[in-house]
């Protein structure tokens, strides 16, 4: 008997698997084929990435060879090249035609591609840090104080990475501007603080020692009274 139970009860089992396949079968045919296909569009994907990235590094290796021999006008179109290449190339390529240009004494060029690097919200915010600093260096000795402070001044904070950078390069303009007040609050922060780069800390200590020397003293205030 329970043979005979057990024969009834697969021939139920299977009646209901096969008007569930007949139902829900081409559904699940679909579904494996999805999958499979799926699987190979996204592999073949990788391994387009891949290739892409072997040939803008291969690019990016060339235009740095072109660079370091002396061919500025042909690495700097090199870099420029490879705005759309594949990964982190392209930003790293514009920070070095921004380099090249400066190292080329392209000087309003090179603010203009670094300016545009430290805009552009698609880079790593500490990236464009750099490209603003880098950008303030240069523009050092052309930019007016307002225009580096309204570009450097955010860059001051505290938790910015950047922040000694940036107070050098403002201390000098201030100074150079004129504004020893400005210039000496701005050597200050760097100076009372340990954190401070020890080649920085060394360049505004001169600055604020050269600021000292051309400010009149107590004595010469009451001459001049």
């Amino acid at each position: 008997m329970s043979d005979i139970f057990r024969e009834v009860d697969e021939d139920i089992r299977h009646e209901k698997f096969r008007r569930l396949w007949d139902r829900l079968g081409v559904w699940v045919i679909i579904l494996a084929v999805a999958i499979v296909a799926g699987t190979a569009g996204y592999r073949g994907w990788l391994y387009w990435q891949g290739q892409q990235s072997m040939k803008a590094g291969d690019a990016y290796i060339e235009a740095v060879r072109l660079a370091q021999d002396g061919k500025a006008e042909e690495a700097e179109a090199a870099f420029a090249a490879m705005g759309s290449a594949t990964g982190g190339y392209p930003v790293l390529a514009k920070f070095r035609l921004a380099e090249s240009l400066a190292a080329s004494g392209k000087a309003e060029e090179a603010v203009a591609a670094y300016d545009s690097l430290a805009a552009d919200s698609s880079v790593d915010p500490v990236l464009q840090g750099l490209a603003a600093v880098r950008s303030g260096y240069i523009a050092l000795d052309t930019a007016d104080f307002a225009a580096l402070k309204a570009r450097l001044e955010p860059l001051t904070a505290e938790n910015n990475s950047w922040r000694f950078a940036a107070r050098e390069i403002l201390a000098f303009a201030a100074w150079s501007a004129g504004d020893m007040a400005a210039a000496t609050e701005y050597a200050s922060q760097i100076t009372d603080d340990a954190a401070a780069p020890r080649e920085i800390g060394a360049r505004v200590s001169i600055l604020t020692k050269v600021i000292r020397g051309t400010q009149p003293s107590i004595a010469d205030k009451g001459e001049t009274n």
